[in-house]
């Protein structure tokens, strides 16, 4: 697992190891921060569900301003600190061991430009991340990865917009104002 673009491309992290772990594919990540281009100039990003800290380290390398890291398990955060400390990121970021979902109940959407989020797959939780969102919008759009089959929650008040490669699909949720 490398950083693909950005000041620090080319930089190997650490992986989190273990049963059930499913990393963001680089080929995934590459298309997803494409797709976010120059809205992550400067942005304020939260990562949700971080595990190594992969999808918040590239937007921290293509331009974003700061990362909150949040994680429930202390192993991914052990390996995610490692990470954030290979680079050299720790002015630009902060590490927080929560769960993602109770963690987002704090969040306030002026705070916080993008949410990013890569939850367990088969567990129902992009689609409560998602209901969480719509209920109270806590950034200024949400990015979620998940199983392209995984059913959603109608999302009313939000506005959705969908990337799908191949098992795995970016949700994009934006809040009307």
């Amino acid at each position: 697992m490398r950083i693909i673009a950005g000041r620090w491309r080319g930089h190997r992290l650490k992986p989190l190891r273990g049963k059930g772990v499913r990393p963001t594919s680089d080929r995934v990540r590459e298309a997803w921060m494409a797709a976010l281009g120059a809205d992550l100039e400067g942005a304020v990003v939260v990562d949700l569900f971080a595990g190594s800290g992969a999808l918040g380290l590239e937007a921290l390398s293509r331009g974003a301003s700061h990362v909150t890291f949040v994680d429930l398990s202390w192993g991914a955060l052990r390996v995610l600190r490692a990470n954030v400390g290979l680079l050299g990121a720790g002015t630009l970021t902060r590490v927080v061991r929560a769960d993602a979902l109770g963690y987002t109940k704090r969040m306030q959407r002026e705070e916080v430009d993008l949410a990013l989020a890569d939850p367990p797959y088969g567990r129902g939780l992009a689609g409560r991340l998602l209901d969480l969102y719509g209920e109270r919008p806590f950034a200024g759009a949400l990015w979620v990865e998940h199983r392209s089959r995984e059913e959603l929650p109608g999302c009313s008040g939000l506005r959705l917009r969908q990337r799908v490669y191949g098992d795995t699909t970016l949700t994009i949720a934006e809040a009307d104002a």
